[in-house]
């Protein structure tokens, strides 16, 4: 059976974005160290699962970048759930995507030769049926690690139904107070057992977690 990983990014007092989904404070605290750690859970992925929202954003993203996550982001299959399936959009109608653009257009690593997302988006798998037995399913599948990028009500669902075998947790030095929350859908407390704990200089610092027994 192949794991199911999270990663995140996330602010010291538990939320993944802000109130509409800004991420401009996560990307002031990446750093070599931290875009290397990323990199690394990127490459072990066989498949990048993700919300019907995410997979826009990204679609509208990764194949016009430049930046090291682009070639993996772009090269790995990639799975969307959506119970209604995919309404495509051209327009960068969440926060995360508006902040990704901003920072792209500001240091220059988009591909204007660009023209298609590409065959790995364009014929990504859209699974609309009950995410437990969907997710159970392609544990059963060989190959590698499947990897969950979000967005926030995904990772939600995932937390609640205790789907994630372990947790890659970028923690950034920064509370927001309010935002997305990773874990407000617990019924109960979710015990968790620390992996490794890895500090960038940015003050950014991974943590990686797997659910206690």
């Amino acid at each position: 059976m192949r794991k199911l990983i999270l990663k995140m990014s996330i602010s010291i007092d538990g939320f993944v974005g802000g109130p509409n989904g800004e991420i401009d404070w996560l990307l002031k605290t990446y750093d070599e160290g931290s875009t290397k750690w990323t990199m690394d859970i990127i490459r072990q992925a066989g498949v990048h699962i993700m919300g019907s929202r995410t997979f826009n954003d990204m679609k509208a993203y990764w194949p016009y970048s430049t930046e090291p996550f682009a070639a993996p982001m772009n090269e790995i299959p990639k799975i969307a759930f959506s119970k209604k399936g995919i309404i495509e959009s051209d327009n960068p109608t969440t926060g995360a995507l508006k902040d990704s653009i901003a920072q792209r257009d500001e240091k220059g690593t988009m591909d204007k030769s660009i023209t298609s997302p590409g065959e790995s988006w364009l014929n990504a798998q859209i699974l609309t049926g009950d995410l437990a037995e969907e997710i159970n399913r392609l544990k059963q599948q060989r190959g590698k690690l499947i990897l969950a990028h979000g967005g926030a009500g995904f990772a939600q669902s995932l937390v609640k139904l205790n789907l994630i075998d372990e947790y890659h947790l970028l923690v950034h030095p920064v509370a927001l107070g309010k935002g997305l929350p990773l874990f407000s859908a617990l019924a109960d407390p979710l015990d968790l057992v620390l992996v490794s704990a890895i500090p960038f200089d940015s003050g950014a610092v991974a943590h990686v977690y797997r659910p206690g027994k």
